[in-house]
């Protein structure tokens, strides 16, 4: 998929020297962690279990200090940066109204919505140039070739489902730059990345129930363990296909925890349907350590499979950064999750009648910590260590914009100080932001139309006609699902 440019026979061998070098660092690295680390107990339930306790003890120390940390912005630089979000966000939307037709045109967008993209990161976030080239020269494409491979995977799947599994896409790109390799979309990512719609937003159908989840789950996890029950519905045979893109660029015998990481985050979700589905009333420590094995070991999937195998201080840091997500996507979703009956530490809190003031403190206080397990990745870049503190602190921050009901008076007006927007406007711009998914869906089509059967792409098998599914429509908790 990566391709370095050969200019001269020089340069190729120095080239190949120097991954010959790095090839060999890493596998000595490999055989020291792997000699450390006894094969059987790999990502094991006990291992996952003391990474849980570990997590919960930095959560617990991030209550202090119980106060708002940051740099204030006056309201003089909020609205400056306010300026620069309105011209971009035109800037966009006349690009929308010409609707691009052929490929030339397209690209010629794609080109000028860059350059939009660039002035706005630098001027309204005030990333640095690096930052904005490692977003438009890195993710950006990264995001495109994701929802190009997952539409010719399936084409059935919809916008909304492409953009919730780029969301993990992204996070394993990041890995990939944070462990010190090139940065791109690779099958065994778009297999684990495309698992969401298909398993996860299956597993949190309420229309289903606990004992159904958990006999599919049974199914899946012979699967994922490499046995072979045949599909028996499209929902399978597409999960089923999306596992072998993962055992093709993963042997399973070469890269063993690459599936000890996909059996974890499986038995996270197990648990988390027997706890939750049961109808018992959970503590706040119980909802805590559910919360934790399932966000950490979904991020520690992320960076096996952007990786292959990890050393313990990289295990660590994924694992803690996948903690961090899931709290941070669970103060996202709290309205939502109130409303569907979903408990979280935000909803347990809100249900309770308390203000979330002391949960979000500890929030942003427990990024930081895990900011610091950075360090501890000798390939990282800088640059994107900065990119990802920085994002974070916007994603929890524009979270208390949007549910400011939730939150005491005196906590949004010291939020709102730190946030390089004020929140009315936030809220405003999400609302104008929802009316026009439309537009932004049809010119977000219309991108990634380009480059089909580019080199480096997978070959896709038509799992429809290789399992004989039948055309009869499926049960009713099937269709919910796969639409």
């Amino acid at each position: 998929m990566f391709h370095v440019e050969q200019t001269t026979e020089d340069s190729a061998i120095e080239y190949e020297s120097a991954a010959s070098i790095l090839a060999w660092n890493r596998s000595i690295s490999l055989f020291v962690t792997l000699t450390r680390l006894d094969m059987q107990e790999l990502y094991n339930w006990q291992w996952v279990q003391a990474q849980v306790a570990q997590s919960i003890d930095i959560w617990n120390q991030s209550a202090l200090p119980p106060r708002l940390v940051g740099t204030p912005f006056s309201v003089m630089e909020q609205q400056k940066r306010e300026r620069v979000y309105d011209e971009a966000l035109g800037a966009v939307e006349r690009e929308l109204r010409k609707a691009p037709r052929s490929k030339e045109e397209r690209v010629d967008a794609q080109n000028r919505i860059n350059a939009v993209f660039a002035r706005f990161a630098a001027s309204a976030l005030g990333l640095e140039k690096e930052a904005v080239t490692l977003l438009t020269d890195g993710f950006l494409p990264a995001g495109t070739t994701f929802a190009r491979w997952a539409r010719r995977f399936d084409p059935t799947l919809s916008m909304a489902d492409i953009v919730q599994a780029c969301r993990s896409a992204w996070t394993a790109c990041g890995l990939q730059s944070l462990l010190g390799d090139p940065l791109g979309i690779s099958p065994s990512i778009l297999g684990y990345s495309l698992l969401y719609p298909y398993s996860d937003n299956y597993l949190d159908c309420k229309d289903v129930s606990p004992q159904t989840k958990l006999r599919f789950s049974e199914r899946f996890r012979e699967r994922l363990r490499g046995n072979g029950p045949l599909a028996a519905n499209h929902r399978e045979a597409a999960l089923w296909a999306l596992v072998q893109l993962i055992e093709g660029q993963y042997p399973r015998k070469r890269y063993p925890q690459v599936f000890d990481c996909l059996l974890a985050i499986h038995q996270a979700q197990e648990e988390s349907i027997a706890q939750l589905g049961s109808g018992a009333h959970c503590r706040d420590a119980e909802i805590l350590r559910i919360t934790c094995a399932k966000g950490g070991t979904s991020v520690l999937a992320d960076a096996c499979l952007a990786h292959g195998w990890l050393t313990e201080a990289e295990s660590s840091f994924s694992f803690e950064w996948g903690v961090l997500l899931q709290l941070g996507d669970d103060l996202q979703d709290v309205r939502e999750d109130l409303r569907r009956g979903s408990v979280t530490l935000f909803t347990l809190a809100a249900t309770a009648g308390a203000p979330l003031d002391g949960l979000v403190i500890q929030l942003l206080n427990f990024s930081e910590r895990v900011a610091a397990g950075m360090d501890n990745l000798p390939n990282a870049p800088r640059t994107l260590k900065n990119l990802l503190k920085m994002s974070w602190r916007a994603l929890f921050v524009g979270a208390v914009a949007n549910s400011p009901e939730f939150f005491s008076p005196g906590f949004l007006a010291e939020a709102e100080r730190l946030s390089s927007f004020r929140f009315g406007f936030l809220r405003k711009r999400q609302q104008k932001l929802t009316t026009r998914q439309g537009l932004y869906a049809s010119l977000f089509e219309a991108f990634i139309q380009d480059g089909e059967g580019a080199e480096g792409e997978p070959s896709f098998p038509d799992y429809r006609v290789r399992h004989r599914l039948r055309a009869d429509p499926e049960p009713a908790e099937v269709l919910a699902v796969v639409g």
